[in-house]
Protein backbone atom coordinates (compact mmCIF):
# COMPACT_ATOMS: atom_id res chain seq x y z
CA UNK A 1 0.00 0.00 0.00
CA UNK A 2 1.11 3.60 -0.57
CA UNK A 3 -0.34 7.15 0.66
CA UNK A 4 -1.17 9.57 -1.77
CA UNK A 5 -1.57 13.35 0.24
CA UNK A 6 -5.54 14.23 -0.04
CA UNK A 7 -6.24 18.41 -0.51
CA UNK A 8 -9.30 20.68 -0.01
CA UNK A 9 -10.58 22.76 -2.64
CA UNK A 10 -8.28 25.73 -1.15
CA UNK A 11 -5.12 23.38 -1.79
CA UNK A 12 -4.77 22.82 1.62
CA UNK A 13 -3.88 19.27 2.48
CA UNK A 14 -6.37 17.55 4.88
CA UNK A 15 -5.49 13.92 4.93
CA UNK A 16 -3.69 10.94 3.34
CA UNK A 17 -5.95 8.15 1.17
CA UNK A 18 -4.32 4.73 0.90
CA UNK A 19 -4.22 3.03 -2.68
CA UNK A 20 -2.74 0.06 -3.72
CA UNK A 21 0.65 0.08 -5.15
CA UNK A 22 0.23 -2.56 -7.64
CA UNK A 23 -1.77 0.33 -9.23
CA UNK A 24 -0.67 3.68 -8.68
CA UNK A 25 3.48 2.65 -8.76
CA UNK A 26 3.89 0.31 -11.11
CA UNK A 27 7.14 1.17 -13.62
CA UNK A 28 6.24 2.85 -16.26
CA UNK A 29 6.51 1.11 -19.63
CA UNK A 30 6.52 3.85 -22.56
CA UNK A 31 5.89 1.08 -25.47
CA UNK A 32 2.91 0.17 -24.08
CA UNK A 33 1.70 3.33 -23.52
CA UNK A 34 2.34 4.59 -26.61
CA UNK A 35 1.18 1.15 -28.60
CA UNK A 36 -2.18 2.02 -26.68
CA UNK A 37 -2.64 5.39 -27.50
CA UNK A 38 -1.79 4.86 -30.99
CA UNK A 39 -4.50 2.25 -31.45
CA UNK A 40 -7.22 4.59 -29.58
CA UNK A 41 -6.24 7.09 -31.88
CA UNK A 42 -6.54 5.04 -34.67
CA UNK A 43 -9.71 3.51 -33.76
CA UNK A 44 -11.42 6.82 -33.83
CA UNK A 45 -10.49 7.56 -37.24
CA UNK A 46 -13.74 7.29 -39.57
CA UNK A 47 -11.74 6.17 -42.52
CA UNK A 48 -14.66 7.41 -45.19
CA UNK A 49 -13.01 9.61 -47.46
CA UNK A 50 -13.24 8.51 -50.81
CA UNK A 51 -12.09 10.22 -54.43
CA UNK A 52 -12.61 9.12 -58.10
CA UNK A 53 -10.05 7.21 -60.49
CA UNK A 54 -9.79 7.89 -63.68
CA UNK A 55 -12.01 4.99 -64.24
CA UNK A 56 -14.62 6.17 -62.08
CA UNK A 57 -15.02 9.50 -63.54
CA UNK A 58 -17.86 10.32 -65.57
CA UNK A 59 -17.42 10.78 -69.20
CA UNK A 60 -14.32 10.82 -71.24
CA UNK A 61 -14.75 8.05 -73.48
CA UNK A 62 -13.94 10.31 -76.57
CA UNK A 63 -10.74 10.99 -77.55
CA UNK A 64 -10.75 15.17 -77.59
CA UNK A 65 -8.64 15.57 -80.66
CA UNK A 66 -7.05 13.17 -83.18
CA UNK A 67 -3.46 12.12 -82.03
CA UNK A 68 -0.93 14.36 -84.32
CA UNK A 69 -1.49 17.81 -86.34
CA UNK A 70 -3.12 20.13 -83.93
CA UNK A 71 0.03 21.47 -82.77
CA UNK A 72 -1.35 20.61 -78.99
CA UNK A 73 -0.14 17.91 -76.73
CA UNK A 74 -1.63 14.05 -77.26
CA UNK A 75 -4.61 13.66 -74.87
CA UNK A 76 -6.93 9.68 -74.64
CA UNK A 77 -9.72 11.37 -71.96
CA UNK A 78 -10.49 14.22 -70.72
CA UNK A 79 -11.04 12.21 -67.74
CA UNK A 80 -7.19 11.98 -67.21
CA UNK A 81 -5.72 12.96 -64.14
CA UNK A 82 -3.86 16.35 -65.55
CA UNK A 83 -7.42 17.76 -66.70
CA UNK A 84 -9.91 19.59 -64.50
CA UNK A 85 -12.86 17.41 -63.22
CA UNK A 86 -10.74 14.46 -63.82
CA UNK A 87 -10.04 11.16 -61.78
CA UNK A 88 -7.39 11.45 -59.06
CA UNK A 89 -4.08 9.30 -59.01
CA UNK A 90 -3.99 6.98 -56.02
CA UNK A 91 -6.95 8.33 -54.59
CA UNK A 92 -7.91 7.30 -51.12
CA UNK A 93 -10.65 4.88 -50.85
CA UNK A 94 -12.81 4.42 -47.70
CA UNK A 95 -10.32 1.71 -44.90
CA UNK A 96 -10.77 0.74 -41.68
CA UNK A 97 -8.10 1.96 -39.73
CA UNK A 98 -9.10 0.36 -36.13
CA UNK A 99 -6.54 -1.48 -34.06
CA UNK A 100 -7.16 -4.55 -31.89
CA UNK A 101 -5.66 -3.91 -28.44
CA UNK A 102 -6.35 -7.08 -25.71
CA UNK A 103 -8.27 -6.08 -22.32
CA UNK A 104 -4.89 -6.70 -20.40
CA UNK A 105 -2.99 -4.65 -22.76
CA UNK A 106 -5.33 -1.64 -22.11
CA UNK A 107 -5.67 -2.19 -18.37
CA UNK A 108 -1.91 -2.47 -17.86
CA UNK A 109 -1.87 0.82 -20.13
CA UNK A 110 -3.72 2.44 -17.99
CA UNK A 111 -1.73 1.46 -14.92
CA UNK A 112 1.18 2.85 -15.87
CA UNK A 113 -0.40 6.06 -16.87
CA UNK A 114 -1.87 6.16 -13.82
CA UNK A 115 1.63 5.76 -11.96
CA UNK A 116 3.20 7.88 -14.27
CA UNK A 117 1.24 10.78 -12.95
CA UNK A 118 1.38 9.96 -9.31
CA UNK A 119 5.11 10.03 -9.38
CA UNK A 120 6.00 13.14 -11.35
CA UNK A 121 3.54 15.06 -8.82
CA UNK A 122 0.61 15.85 -11.23
CA UNK A 123 -2.02 12.93 -9.81
CA UNK A 124 -3.61 16.16 -7.68
CA UNK A 125 -6.38 14.56 -4.99
CA UNK A 126 -9.08 16.73 -3.66
CA UNK A 127 -11.47 15.52 -1.14
CA UNK A 128 -14.22 16.71 -3.04
CA UNK A 129 -15.39 18.67 -5.67
CA UNK A 130 -19.19 19.82 -4.73
CA UNK A 131 -19.69 23.19 -6.03
CA UNK A 132 -22.84 25.54 -4.62
CA UNK A 133 -23.90 26.48 -8.58
CA UNK A 134 -22.44 26.13 -12.19
CA UNK A 135 -20.37 29.02 -12.04
CA UNK A 136 -17.06 28.83 -14.14
CA UNK A 137 -15.51 31.49 -11.90
CA UNK A 138 -15.75 28.82 -8.74
CA UNK A 139 -14.29 26.21 -10.93
CA UNK A 140 -11.71 28.49 -12.35
CA UNK A 141 -10.47 29.56 -8.90
CA UNK A 142 -10.33 25.90 -7.64
CA UNK A 143 -7.64 25.21 -10.47
CA UNK A 144 -5.94 28.42 -9.38
CA UNK A 145 -5.79 27.46 -6.04
CA UNK A 146 -3.75 24.24 -7.45
CA UNK A 147 -1.50 26.53 -9.90
CA UNK A 148 -3.44 24.46 -12.67
CA UNK A 149 -3.39 26.65 -15.83
CA UNK A 150 -2.73 24.17 -18.67
CA UNK A 151 -4.60 20.79 -19.98
CA UNK A 152 -6.06 19.23 -17.18
CA UNK A 153 -8.12 15.86 -16.45
CA UNK A 154 -11.01 16.25 -13.74
CA UNK A 155 -11.93 12.58 -12.51
CA UNK A 156 -15.16 12.00 -10.77
CA UNK A 157 -16.40 9.23 -9.44
CA UNK A 158 -19.96 9.98 -11.13
CA UNK A 159 -21.11 12.73 -13.25
CA UNK A 160 -21.52 16.02 -11.88
CA UNK A 161 -24.13 18.25 -14.06
CA UNK A 162 -22.37 21.51 -12.03
CA UNK A 163 -18.82 20.14 -12.38
CA UNK A 164 -19.49 19.65 -16.23
CA UNK A 165 -21.12 23.21 -16.98
CA UNK A 166 -18.72 25.02 -14.65
CA UNK A 167 -16.05 23.35 -16.53
CA UNK A 168 -17.41 23.93 -19.87
CA UNK A 169 -16.19 27.22 -20.75
CA UNK A 170 -12.52 26.73 -19.09
CA UNK A 171 -10.36 25.85 -21.84
CA UNK A 172 -8.23 23.03 -21.50
CA UNK A 173 -10.07 21.13 -18.78
CA UNK A 174 -11.84 18.03 -19.18
CA UNK A 175 -14.11 16.58 -16.63
CA UNK A 176 -14.78 12.14 -16.86
CA UNK A 177 -16.24 9.96 -14.66
CA UNK A 178 -13.71 7.54 -13.09
CA UNK A 179 -15.16 4.34 -15.10
CA UNK A 180 -14.25 5.98 -18.29
CA UNK A 181 -10.97 7.13 -18.12
CA UNK A 182 -8.73 6.35 -20.76
CA UNK A 183 -4.64 5.80 -21.73
CA UNK A 184 -4.92 8.90 -24.34
CA UNK A 185 -6.89 11.16 -21.74
CA UNK A 186 -4.11 10.49 -19.12
CA UNK A 187 -0.94 10.82 -21.26
CA UNK A 188 -2.86 14.18 -23.22
CA UNK A 189 -3.53 15.91 -20.03
CA UNK A 190 -0.53 17.42 -18.24
CA UNK A 191 -2.27 17.44 -15.00
CA UNK A 192 -5.02 15.13 -13.03
CA UNK A 193 -7.13 16.42 -10.75
CA UNK A 194 -9.00 13.78 -8.95
CA UNK A 195 -11.76 13.11 -6.04
CA UNK A 196 -10.99 11.10 -3.51
CA UNK A 197 -14.36 9.10 -4.05
CA UNK A 198 -12.79 8.96 -7.80
CA UNK A 199 -9.20 7.37 -6.89
CA UNK A 200 -10.65 4.61 -4.67
CA UNK A 201 -12.92 3.76 -7.40
CA UNK A 202 -9.86 3.44 -9.83
CA UNK A 203 -8.06 1.70 -7.08
CA UNK A 204 -11.09 -0.93 -6.65
CA UNK A 205 -11.44 -0.91 -10.10
CA UNK A 206 -7.70 -2.14 -11.30
CA UNK A 207 -6.66 -3.54 -8.04
CA UNK A 208 -9.67 -6.16 -7.97
CA UNK A 209 -8.37 -7.06 -11.94
CA UNK A 210 -5.03 -7.34 -10.54
CA UNK A 211 -5.86 -9.87 -7.92
CA UNK A 212 -8.16 -12.04 -9.98
CA UNK A 213 -4.96 -12.58 -12.58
Amino acid sequence: MMNIDVFNTSAKKVGQVAVSEAVFGREYNEALVHQVVVAQLANKRQGNKSTLTRSEVRGGGKKPWRQKGTGRARQGSIRSPQWTGGGVVFAPKQRDFSQKINKKMKRAATICALSAKVAAGEFLVVDELALKDAKTKLMAQILKNFGIDGKVLVILSADDEKVLRASGNIPGVTVMAADLVNVYELAANAKCLVTKAAVEQLDKTYGAEEVTE
